[in-house]
């Protein structure tokens, strides 16, 4: 592997292809730390990128100068409709964290949510430590952590509950 000079591109899921290369990332040992799934996440890992091409959420994700998968994200509006959206997932490659790759994701999907006149967006995590990191970047981009469900993954693992007005 040659030199990694911290380039990397932001697109729009758009085909099969890359929802299948999408998949294969978020299962490889690269993307998340925590890899004991529940089996809805299981679940929702492996069709997420299918009901993005099917209209029902919206993919974004990275690539390096290769064109390798190395960062994705992904929002939904919710089941009622309103203009409240849930941010489910924001991965991104061991060699490529602390590029700032998470937080541009983030602004890509602000940008589109303003757009669609959102009203906000809700996003969860555990509360582990393996997951300070993402709770870092929610409360330095203005979410506001409002629940916390004991037990929801697994005993001792609770979901916290953050969120953002957006209009």
């Amino acid at each position: 592997m040659g030199m990694i000079t911290r380039t990397y591109e932001i697109r729009l899921l758009d085909s099969e292809e890359r929802a299948r290369g999408i998949v294969e990332f978020l299962f490889s040992a690269f993307s998340f730390d925590d890899t004991r799934y529940t089996p809805g996440e299981e679940e929702q890992l492996r069709t997420l990128p299918y009901r993005a091409l099917a209209g029902q959420a919206v993919v974004w994700y990275a690539v390096n100068e290769l064109d390798e998968i190395i960062a994705v994200s992904c929002v939904a509006e919710n089941d009622q409709k309103t203009g409240g959206y849930s941010w489910d997932y924001v991965v991104v490659h061991r060699e490529y964290r602390g590029w700032g790759i998470a937080g541009a994701l983030l602004e890509r999907m602000l940008d589109y949510l303003r757009q669609a006149f959102a009203r906000y967006l809700i996003t969860y995590t555990c509360s582990l430590p393996e997951y300070q990191t993402i709770r870092r970047l929610f409360e330095r981009n203005g979410f506001t952590l409002i629940g916390q469900c004991p037990d929801y993954y697994f005993d001792g693992e609770d979901r916290l509950i953050y969120w953002l007005r957006i209009s």
